[in-house]
């Protein structure tokens, strides 16, 4: 018997529901082992044999390997079955989180694919939002960066992700362990203050007692995701409007584009530069000021005044001519030194 209130089970049950009722294919879920995910993998177990459960060791800390064990044993009391997919790539010191955060997403689609599972669950909580909207503050984030992590999103044509624990505190879910007296781990990387979000974690109880509380900044991310949905909406109907494909290129018509509002223009040309731009090993970065460098500074003004622009932004190359055509392109290799060709 738990003593877990029924109103955090009912919580719980509440945001899985409409995602385990739902899901028609194996649903695989990314359990850590860290209070977070282990309340996921069980308050999901009365899913039964339609869950899979799938732990990522990444090899960072000594003990690692033990840790994703210990989380199988749990799995298999509960009645799930478990996988440890282990990330055994080179890496390097620097950036190393956020090299080991895009090789625990390509690992756990890769499985999911084998598995045949459609949908990947993720125990993301609501302070978890707050510290990623924090981050995107402080790079100048437009919108889309503030609307922080969205509840789904695809990460194949065929496989979604999901994060049904979203607007849940982490200490309900800290709760809910100690309740059903779940063993639980704490993983050190967390109050690690060479990482940025470690960093923002230990200021979030002193912006909090100013009123920028978890929940506030969740509020904002939902509204930021609003109104981000409403202009790329209007950005795609625009683009759709006034760009035409031509062999290897796109064009646009540049006279059309200028009356539009800023943020519409932004929007178009970021979304036509995701039409060029080839995949790079390893991605170009987006950046809002580049792309609000190119796009108010040089691009509109060039169009207003019929002047010929050429740049170069995310591996696309960018024409305009006297006409008001823009004019999208793959750019071309560089150099050794660093030139373009």
């Amino acid at each position: 018997m738990s003593d877990a209130p029924a109103s955090l089970d009912e919580r719980l049950a509440r945001a899985l529901a409409p995602l385990l009722d739902e899901a028609p294919s194996p649903v695989l879920l990314a359990v850590s082992g860290g209070p977070d995910s282990t309340a996921l993998m069980h308050a999901a177990r009365s899913a039964g044999g339609r869950v899979r459960v799938a732990t990522v060791d990444h090899g960072l800390r000594a003990g690692s390997a033990t840790e994703a064990v210990e989380v199988g044993l749990l799995a298999a009391e509960l009645g799930l079955g478990h996988t440890i997919l282990t990330w055994d790539a080179p890496r390097r010191d620097s950036a190393i989180q956020t090299a080991a955060r895009s090789a625990r997403y390509r690992l756990l689609t890769d499985h999911a694919a084998r598995i045949g599972a459609g949908l990947v669950l993720t125990a993301h909580t609501l302070d978890d939002q707050a510290e990623t909207v924090l981050m995107r503050l402080l790079a100048g984030s437009g919108p889309a960066g503030l609307a922080g992590m969205r509840s789904e999103r695809s990460l194949t044509p065929k496989i979604r992700l999901a994060r049904p624990f979203l607007d849940i505190p982490k200490a309900d879910l800290v709760a809910y362990c100690e309740a059903y007296h779940l063993p639980f781990l704490l993983d050190p990387s967390n109050q690690d203050e060479r990482f940025a979000r470690a960093r923002l974690r230990r200021l979030l109880p002193l912006l909090a007692r100013e009123g920028l509380n978890p929940a506030r900044l969740g509020r904002l991310a939902v509204r930021a995701a609003r109104d981000d949905a409403a202009l790329r909406q209007r950005a795609d109907a625009v683009l759709s409007e006034i760009a035409r494909n031509e062999v290897g290129e796109l064009r646009l018509d540049g006279h059309r584009l200028r009356r539009e509002p800023e943020a519409i223009a932004l929007r178009v040309l970021d979304t036509a530069m995701d039409t060029i731009a080839t995949i790079q090993e390893p991605p170009v970065p987006k950046r809002l000021g580049r792309l609000e460098a190119l796009v108010l500074d040089a691009l509109l003004p060039a169009l207003t005044e019929g002047r010929v622009l050429r740049r170069t932004l995310r591996g696309v190359l960018i024409e305009t001519d006297r006409k008001g055509t823009i004019r999208l392109a793959a750019a071309p290799p560089r150099r050794a030194g660093g030139e373009r060709r």
